[in-house]
Parts: structure tokens; C-alpha cells; sequence
């Protein structure tokens, strides 16, 4: 069993930046694929970025690319989000999950976090 603490959302003003982090409980941190995702209200779940276990490969959604950064501390059973220069359609409660095997961009992953909220006014 997996559990996934999400951290580090809050209120930005447009341009600015934020970090989440998503600690992981468990032994086997390293083996698993991490994953965030968001949900803006009356909008479906959406992939944000994605790092593998194995070979910390990065995986972005086309809007984030160049504005948003994934990486982990396997030592600290941690994966981050850094999201820069911010918009106010980032707006939205932002998930940690996990899954065995390799990254998908679906939802399919198989633990999650309860979120974080993200808000960027303008």
C-alpha cells in the first residue's frame, strides 16, 4: 500500500511560481512511476507531468512544457512539481498518483493523493 501526501499549493498572482511536493509512504518508491494531475471545476481530470522509477525519464502536457518541471528525491520518498510563470488557467486541485510499471498519461494510475489547490489570479 501506497499513500501519497500532496503539498505546497496556495494563492499566486499570474507570472509567479509555486512548488508541490508528494511524499509517498512505503519501501519501494524508487520502482514506482509518478504522476500529476488536475482538475479544474466542471472539468474532467487532466495529465500535468509524469517521471518514471526507473530511469527518471520526464514526460509534460503540451501547456506546461517549458513552464513546469518534475523531478524526484528518491532518498526522501518525494516527487516534485515546479510550475513557473503561472496562469490563472492553471487554476485547479492539483493530484499526486503512482502506479507500478511504466508511465501513462491516463488516469489509470493506481494510488492517489487527496490534492492540493492551485489558485492564479490574474
Amino acid at each position: 500500500q501506497v499513500q501519497l501526501v500532496e503539498s505546497g499549493g496556495g494563492l499566486v498572482q499570474a507570472g509567479g511560481s509555486l512548488r508541490l511536493s508528494c511524499a509517498a509512504s512505503g519501501r519501494t518508491f524508487s520502482q514506482l512511476a509518478m504522476g500529476w494531475f488536475r482538475q479544474a471545476p466542471g472539468k474532467e481530470r487532466e495529465f500535468v507531468a509524469a517521471i518514471s522509477g526507473n530511469d527518471g525519464s520526464t514526460y509534460y502536457q503540451d501547456s506546461v512544457k517549458g513552464r513546469c518541471t518534475i523531478s524526484r528525491d528518491n532518498a526522501k520518498n518525494t516527487v516534485y512539481l515546479q510550475m513557473n510563470s503561472l496562469k490563472p488557467e492553471d487554476t485547479a486541485i492539483y493530484y499526486c498518483a503512482a502506479r507500478y510499471l511504466v508511465v501513462t498519461y491516463t488516469t489509470d494510475y493506481r494510488y492517489w493523493g487527496q490534492g492540493t489547490q492551485v489558485t492564479v489570479s490574474s
